[in-house]
């Protein structure tokens, strides 16, 4: 691949719905482009962007995927993402250095909540953006049904660039709202010119009302001329739109078909001539020497500089990490300074990565996106520059994951093998995390949602080759007592030779502290138990606040007190003392009124207004008390509430479900609280079984 400037670059993020076309307008962008001899399908799982194996069986894309395509002497990197919001981080990632984005909406399918997350992505990230309607070749797609709605939901923002023209039930050709005039497909691939057909005049109208409509709002110049009466020419309506579309003002609404390959050519020299190249956008990091801004502003002359947004960590093609240039000319060999790791790294050779495939470049320069290879201590959302001038980039904003699963191996011995492809897949993917929980023995595996775990259940399996088994976490509950007991225990044992004798007398009672598993005090007097055996009694209470005896689950707030007990000079010993402490702690808390109790979250659900209700009397079910209701973002509200855990099982599976993929959630640790009785009895006998 060529060189590009910095001002022949276009950074594109593909945004949309799942389904809604994505992928496969890469495909016919890349046909049409000479980078394939034919166009691949989803459906047939032979694309450029959905080359992994679990991609291909689930028909959607689970990675972002960078596709550099060379158009008319630009290169256009076109980031194109997941539209599950199972696999958000990616698109995330993607974000995070596109300078513009596409949002792909499906002619059939209209507005979709994956439009409305992509343009709140933009929003966040003050992309410019267009908007691409798919499928257009479709009997049952309608272009003005789509723009209607945006213009419901974004009003004055939307401007309709084109109207497709259907002759005989097929998508021929389409009207140029700015220009006014017709065009038809031909068999060459270009297009001829004719007059708007009659039955078109009036959308035209209409589209062309609301295009001049976006173009006044962009200066207050427009707006007088545009109340009088005045008229705008082709050329001032360009401008207005160029100035309007990077500032985000006005957004392009074009259309097309995927499978017949057309609107690309439009859709490509719009993205050249509207979307900016990176010399004409901002980036400001940190200079670590002297904590002031750093504007690298992608300038090639400044001191180098580059933000890894993804790794690769491939068992068949390897580590690779990917960039965007922030300043300067990135060549091979260079080394680089790592300010989050204090160290050096060299680069190596320089890559273009077009989905799985890389290809060496000479060098990069600011503003484009590549790869380097086999960084040694590097991670997604590091920035590397020169020693002499450290800079750090903020990090992007990747989703936290809340959902969580037990997971186990379904061979013996193949635990240090997932824990190593676990670590490669966390280093692809920051949404996914892993838990240690020894206070409940089991190993946790975090992630978006449900689906996004069984993804990784199933490329472990395929790629990896080793298999793990999900299951139900064990909720963290705790024990704890309400009242006192006084008890004693002798632990008395003769088998012949030196026998074991160790006995105390114990007041167990609540602590006061539920922070604090046990305090441990002594109150002995006249040498009833030695003070070398203190310790040994102490050890006891440690071992038996790790699992309490009504459910085995860890003990909280207790205090014991050592206040009597005997010994034997000879049979006594520190394990005597400490199973008599176990088992004298066992039958005091038994007798002390124990009490189950479970771990409470807050949570925040936030939902389009249309849902509050189901939403409401899901969480009731689920035993949650709602704390209050704030409007969020227009139409949506947010719902405030706390939630046990054990209720959390598989919530976003019923929450995806009630509001059709649109709402989210997150929650945190607020407390612990008595369980109610139905709930401790039914833990308590599924202990007793698996005991």
């Amino acid at each position: 691949m060529n060189v590009y400037t910095t001002d022949k670059i276009r950074n594109v993020a593909l945004l949309g719905h799942a389904g809604s076309g994505k992928t496969s307008l890469v495909e016919a962008i890349a046909y049409l482009a000479g980078m394939t001899s034919r166009m691949g399908t989803v459906a047939n799982g032979n694309t450029l962007s959905d080359y992994e194996k679990e991609e291909v069986k689930r028909g959607i894309s689970l990675k972002t995927t960078v596709i550099p395509v060379e158009w008319d002497g630009v290169k256009v990197n076109l980031l194109d993402t997941p539209g599950s919001p199972d696999f958000i981080g990616e698109t995330e990632e993607a974000v995070s250095v596109a300078d513009a984005a596409v949002i792909v909406v499906s002619g059939k399918a209209g507005i979709e909540p994956g439009t409305k997350r992509a343009w709140e992505f933009c929003e966040k990230k003050n992309l410019p953006r267009m908007i691409f309607v798919t499928e257009m070749d479709d009997d049952h797609a309608s272009f003005r049904e789509v723009v209607q709605a945006l213009q419901e939901l974004y009003g004055k923002h939307i401007a309709p660039f084109h109207l497709p023209i259907r002759e005989n039930e097929q998508f021929v050709g389409y009207v140029n709202v700015i220009q006014q005039k017709a065009k038809r497909w031909n068999d060459k691939g270009t297009v001829d010119k004719f007059d708007v057909p009659d039955y078109s005049r009036e959308n035209l109208e209409i589209c062309r009302e609301a295009l001049l409509e976006a173009v006044a709002e962009t200066s207050e110049e427009f707006m007088e001329r545009y109340f009088g009466g005045d008229t705008f020419s082709d050329d001032e309506i360009r401008a207005a739109l160029r100035v309007g579309v990077h500032d985000g003002s006005v957004v392009p609404v074009l259309m097309g078909s995927n499978t017949l390959a057309r609107g690309m050519f439009t859709l490509m020299a719009d993205i050249i001539k509207y979307f900016p190249s990176p010399d004409q956008c901002k980036c400001a990091g940190i200079n670590t020497t002297n904590n002031e801004v750093y504007n690298a502003d992608y300038d090639f002359a400044k001191p180098k500089s580059a933000y890894v947004f993804k790794t690769i960590a491939d068992p068949f093609i390897g580590k690779y990490s990917l960039i965007k240039v922030m300043s300067g000319v990135l060549k091979p060999d260079d080394v680089l300074f790592n300010y989050h790791r204090e160290t050096e790294e060299k680069l190596g050779k320089l890559y273009t990565i077009c989905g799985n495939k890389t290809e060496e470049v000479k060098e990069l320069h600011a503003g484009d996106i590549g790869a380097l290879a086999k960084l040694t201590v590097t991670q997604t959302t590091d920035t590397l520059s020169m020693k002499k001038t450290p800079v750090t980039f903020i990090r992007a904003a990747i989703s936290k994951p809340y959902v969580y699963r037990r997971y186990t191996a379904k061979q013996k011995g193949d635990e240090d093998k997932i824990s190593q492809a676990l670590a490669k897949m966390m280093m692809e993917d920051p949404t996914l995390k892993t838990v240690n929980d020894g206070e409940n023995g089991q190993t946790l595996i975090y992630g978006i949602s449900g689906t996004h775990l069984e993804s990784v259940q199933s490329v472990l399996q395929e790629k990896y080759k080793v298999e793990i088994e999900l299951s139900r976490p064990r909720t963290g509950f705790k024990e704890t007592i309400r009242k006192k007991a006084d008890t004693e225990y002798k632990y008395k044992k003769q088998s012949g030779g030196h026998g074991q004798y160790g006995h105390v007398k114990v007041i167990i009672e609540p602590s006061g502290d539920m922070d604090t598993p046990y305090v441990f005090e002594q109150t002995v007097v006249g040498g009833a138990v030695p003070k070398n055996y203190y310790p040994a009694v102490e050890k006891g209470v440690i071992e038996s606040v790790k699992a309490g005896p009504l459910a085995s689950y860890p003990v909280t707030g207790v205090k014991v007190t050592l206040y009597d007990g005997s010994y034997h000079p000879v049979d006594s010993s520190e394990l005597a003392f400490k199973v008599a402490t176990e088992q004298a702690f066992k039958k005091g808390f038994m007798e002390a009124a124990p009490v189950l109790l479970e771990p409470i979250a807050t949570i925040d659900v936030v939902v389009p207004d249309e849902f509050t209700g189901d939403v409401m009397g899901d969480l009731n079910k689920r035993r949650a008390r709602v704390l209050g209701m704030n409007p969020e973002k227009k139409g949506y509200t947010d719902i405030q509430a706390e939630i046990p855990y054990l209720e959390l099982f598989e919530y976003d599976q019923k929450l995806y479900s009630m509001t059709k993929g649109s709402g989210v959630f997150t929650y945190e640790f607020a407390r612990y609280e008595q369980a109610p009785d139905d709930v401790a009895k039914k833990e308590i006998e599924a202990n007793k079984q698996e005991a």
